[in-house]
C-alpha cells in the first residue's frame, strides 16, 4: 500500500526554508532532509509541534533549511539536549540529529545512556565515517587504514562497529536506511518517530567530497530493503546479526522494534500519579527564605 499525504494538516511548504542549501553537490543529507520532511508532513505533524535538535557538523547545517522549531547545540552533546526536552513537554515530537564523528567519538556516553534511559525521542544518525565539516578527518567509524586528510598514512586504531555496539545495549528500535532512498527513509522516519522510546536510525550517507571508500554508487549496489523478505523485526538476535554483516549485502529497513519496553518517564514512580507536564509545573517561586542561609 502506498503511503499518503494526509488531507489535512501541513504540506511540504510548511517546512520549507528560504535559506538555500550549502551542502556539496551528491551529499547525502539532501536525501535526508527530504525524507524528514516528508515523514513529518505525512504524518501530520505541524512545524510548531515537532522540535528539531541539531548536533554541531555538516547536518547541522539542516538547521537554518528547515522550518519547525530548531535548536543547534554543541558538538556530541544533542541526545541530552533533545531528552531534556522531551522530559519537560512530552507533548512535543522531538528529533535529534547527529553525525558519526559527535556520536561515536566525543558524545558515544550520551548515546549509551540514551539508549539504556530509553528516552521517548527519535536519533538519526548521519553516517558518513568522517568529519566532513572539519574536512576530513576520520571518526571511529572509518575504517582502519583508510587514508584521510590528517591521517594521509590511514588510521590505525580499530573501526568500532557501530551496530554491534547498539545491539549490546539492548535497545527498544533500531533501523539502517540509505540517503539514496528516500520513499524508504520516509517510512523508516515515520516508524521511528512513532515508536515510543528510544529510537536508532542509522542513515548511510555519501560524502563527495572526502569520502572516497563509500560512494553512493558504492551504497545503492549494497543497500537491500528487509522489506522485501519475510522477517520478524522482534527477534533481537537475528537483526543484530543482519546488522552486523556487511560483508555482501547491507540491509536496511526497520531492524528492530520492541514497544513492550516502557520509556525512561513511564519508568518514574514520582510521575505516576502527575496530571501535569514538567513545563507546565514551572513557575515563579520566591527563593528569599532558600537564599538568606547565604547571607
Amino acid at each position: 500500500m502506498v503511503d499518503r499525504i494526509p488531507l489535512s494538516g501541513p504540506a511540504m511548504r510548511a517546512y520549507t526554508s528560504d535559506h538555500p542549501c550549502t551542502w556539496c553537490d551528491g551529499c547525502g543529507n539532501y536525501g535526508i532532509w527530504s525524507a524528514l520532511k516528508r515523514a513529518l508532513v505525512e504524518l501530520g505533524i505541524d512545524p510548531w509541534n515537532v522540535l528539531l535538535c541539531f548536533d554541531v557538523g555538516c547536518h547541522g547545517n539542516m538547521s537554518d533549511k528547515i522550518l519547525g522549531y530548531r535548536f543547534h547545540g554543541l558538538h556530541g552533546r544533542v541526545i541530552p539536549l533533545a531528552a531534556g526536552a522531551k522530559i519537560a513537554n512530552p507533548e512535543l515530537t522531538v528529533i535529534a540529529l547527529g553525525g558519526d564523528g559527535a556520536s561515536f567519538s566525543e558524545g558515544i556516553g550520551h548515546l549509551v545512556h540514551g539508549i539504556r534511559s530509553n528516552y521517548d525521542i527519535t536519533f538519526i544518525l548521519h553516517n558518513n565515517a568522517n568529519y566532513g565539516l572539519t574536512t576530513g578527518q576520520a571518526s571511529a567509524l572509518t575504517p582502519q587504514g583508510q587514508p584521510m586528510n590528517s591521517s594521509p598514512e590511514g588510521i590505525p586504531e580499530r573501526t568500532l562497529n557501530s551496530m554491534d555496539f547498539v545491539f549490546s545495549l539492548e535497545p527498544t528500535f533500531v533501523a539502517r536506511g540509505f540517503s539514496g532512498a528516500i520513499p524508504q527513509l520516509t517510512t523508516i522516519f515515520k516508524a521511528a518517530i512513532e515508536h515510543r522510546g528510544f529510537s536508532y536510525v542509522d542513515v548511510l550517507q555519501a560524502c563527495p567530497t572526502y569520502n572516497r571508500f563509500a560512494t553512493h554508487e558504492y551504497l545503492m549496489e549494497r543497500c537491500f530493503d528487509i522489506a522485501g523478505e519475510k522477517y520478524d523485526a522482534a527477534d533481537l538476535s537475528r537483526a543484530r546479526a543482519l546488522a552486523v554483516d556487511t560483508t555482501g549485502r547491507i540491509v536496511t529497513g526497520v531492524l528492530y522494534c520492541q514497544s513492550a519496553v516502557p520509556s525512561f518517564m513511564h519508568q518514574l514512580a514520582t510521575r505516576r500519579a502527575a496530571q501535569t507536564t514538567l513545563v507546565e509545573e514551572v513557575g515563579l517561586r520566591d527563593v528569599a527564605s532558600l537564599c538568606s542561609v547565604f547571607q
